[in-house]
């Protein structure tokens, strides 16, 4: 029986992988891979191993979960070296449980290998810190989205004008989750910014409020949903103003070791 690593891909850029799971990557027999996991990630996968998509596009199942389940399973007793490659982080908004829970049952060794979720990559790349304790108290992850497609807002109940929204997978559905946080009782102009593609070549970003969320233009996905006031301008503008200051003391400081 051989081992099966749940390997998070983070959100495309290879070079956001763990050292951890670029080795493992190069030690697999075989890659059950999601979707969206990038070719440049996938380029780092032993020429040796067998590698598989059974990802999801455009809503269509190459396998329904209970098969990739039994994979994994089956792969664990013909491979030393078995991965599910999941994209982002496998314990964020995946079928890791599903997955682990399976695993489990059958008395199969594994291991999770966390990596980037999507919500830090996208905060990376428009260069916002959601836990900004001047503007957030707290960051709240969700999806629009539950098992079956249905949308479910039950997570609004948590949201105060100091909590820093990320929405996952929020599909086309900006108008409503404007309306609903607009419902919630926050300030139309509550900042909002949309990134696709998060860290990759074709990345994507739109920048609005609450107010514009409904008009905003079509963007590709995978997409992610920011909101809050840790996304306004002036907070990327005071952080500027800050590392610049720190840059500007660290020269003088090295001037006079000198």
């Amino acid at each position: 029986m051989g081992k099966v690593y749940l390997v998070g891909a983070g959100p495309g850029d290879p070079e956001l992988l763990t050292v951890r799971a670029a080795r493992i990557l190069a030690a697999a027999d075989i890659v059950l891979h999601d979707a969206l996991v990038t070719q440049e990630v996938l380029k780092l996968v032993s020429p040796k191993a067998r590698v598989i998509d059974v990802g999801k596009r455009c809503g269509q199942k190459l396998l329904t979960q209970d098969e990739i389940n039994a994979y994994l399973v089956h792969a664990a007793a013909s491979y030393e070296v078995a991965v599910r490659l999941k994209s982002g982080d496998p314990l964020i908004f995946g079928c890791a449980g599903e997955e682990i829970e399976a695993l489990r049952k059958a008395g199969v060794d594994f291991e999770v290998v966390p990596g980037i979720t999507a919500a830090l990559a996208a905060a990376a790349a428009a260069r916002i810190s959601l836990t900004d304790r001047r503007f957030a108290s707290q960051v709240l992850f969700t999806t629009a989205h539950r098992k079956g497609g249905a949308i479910s807002m039950d997570w609004m109940r948590a949201i105060t004008p100091d909590t820093t929204v990320v929405v996952y997978m929020p599909g086309t559905a900006y108008a409503e989750l404007g309306n609903a946080l607009l419902g919630r009782g926050l300030d139309p102009q509550t900042p909002c910014v949309i990134v696709a593609c998060a860290t990759r070549s074709s990345q994507q970003m739109r920048r609005t409020d609450l107010a514009g969320l409904g008009r905003l233009s079509s963007i590709s996905a995978p997409a992610l949903l920011i909101v809050g006031r840790v996304a306004r301008p002036e907070a990327e503008s005071i952080a500027a103003d800050i590392w610049k200051q720190v840059q500007t003391n660290t020269l003088q400081d090295e001037q006079q070791i000198t």
